[in-house]
């Protein structure tokens, strides 16, 4: 009799997406994002960090202060990261799962992109502007997005074998 515990589809891209989030160097925000085309194969993923070349050491992490010492004009999102790094052109009818929904920027490259549908977790931001203006153009485009609904709290991997 085969296994009844195991991850839904919804579940596993989710989690795929919050462990590429484990990847960013940001010390306050990680956000991790996969893409999954119709035949439930990952097709793309991405994290929030600065371009490549762009130092993670020399560019600035803050949150406050003058818009060039905080990170807000040089981090490229996941959703971004996920569609850049996708191994395909064409995204058209995929699925993005996200950490947190995503900013009216990355909302624009999603719909360009030709993804069809948003899966996120959490909406902390949904009284912004930025927030405010994604949901507007997502219903324009027809573009659905739903949070995740799951019984499951956490998943726990491990990185050491299991005793034969």
């Amino acid at each position: 009799m085969k296994r009844t515990d195991y991850l839904s589809w919804d579940e596993y891209f989710m989690a795929v997406a919050l462990l590429a989030a484990q990847r960013s160097k940001d010390p306050n925000t990680q956000v991790g994002a996969c893409v999954a085309n119709e035949q439930n194969k990952i097709v793309g993923v991405g994290y929030n960090g600065f371009p490549w070349g762009c130092s993670d050491d020399e560019l600035p992490w803050n949150r406050t202060g003058a818009f060039l010492d905080t990170k807000y004009p040089y981090v490229c999102h996941a959703e971004l990261n996920a569609v850049l790094n996708s191994i395909s052109k064409d995204l058209r009818n995929c699925r993005i799962y996200v950490g947190l929904f995503p900013c009216n920027e990355c909302t624009k490259v999603i719909i360009q992109s030709g993804i069809k549908e948003i899966i996120y977790l959490s909406d902390k931001y949904k009284d912004s502007d930025q927030v405010k203006a994604s949901k507007i153009m997502l219903n324009s485009a027809g573009i659905a997005y739903r949070r995740l609904k799951t019984e499951l709290r956490s998943i726990t991997i491990s990185l050491v074998p299991p005793e034969l």
